[in-house]
């Protein structure tokens, strides 16, 4: 079995931002030369996530809505009496997750019609980094 290994980095410019790593993950997958097995996606901070959804910028709008909805931002959550203001991201992590799994087929990302790989950032402006992790032969 064949291992690879690449981290991606961000420094989004906004608090909550949702971008689309698909391209990066499939080259990630290209420069393993594997044809079957899978790839793990994970960020590797506890106020972001990844995801697997469609490319629809209306739904992605639906999606963090929706999750402002469950974890708003608010200045109460006993969080942040440790200094923090980021209560929320947190609870927004746990709703999207922090990692992924994809299967590969053929050299390919084995996907259903219209499926994307998203970063989902919930505390940004600061440097973060996905970990993506290509296993098979």
């Amino acid at each position: 079995m064949k291992f690879h290994t690449e981290y991606l980095w961000f420094n989004t410019s906004k608090r909550r931002e949702y971008i689309n790593i698909t391209g990066e993950v499939e080259s990630a997958l290209k420069k393993s030369g594997i044809k079957e097995g899978m790839i793990l996606v994970s960020a590797m901070h506890i106020t972001a996530g990844v995801y697997v959804n469609d490319a629809e910028h209306g739904l992605i709008q639906d999606i963090d809505e929706w999750l402002e909805k469950l974890a708003p931002f608010k200045s109460d959550y006993r969080h942040h009496r440790t200094g923090e203001d980021n209560g929320d991201a947190h609870l927004k992590s746990l709703l999207v997750h922090h990692e992924v799994i994809i299967p590969v087929t053929d050299g390919k990302l084995d996907f259903g019609p219209w499926q994307q790989v998203y970063y989902a950032e919930f505390d940004g402006k600061r440097r973060k980094r996905v970990l993506i992790k290509v296993m098979g032969e």
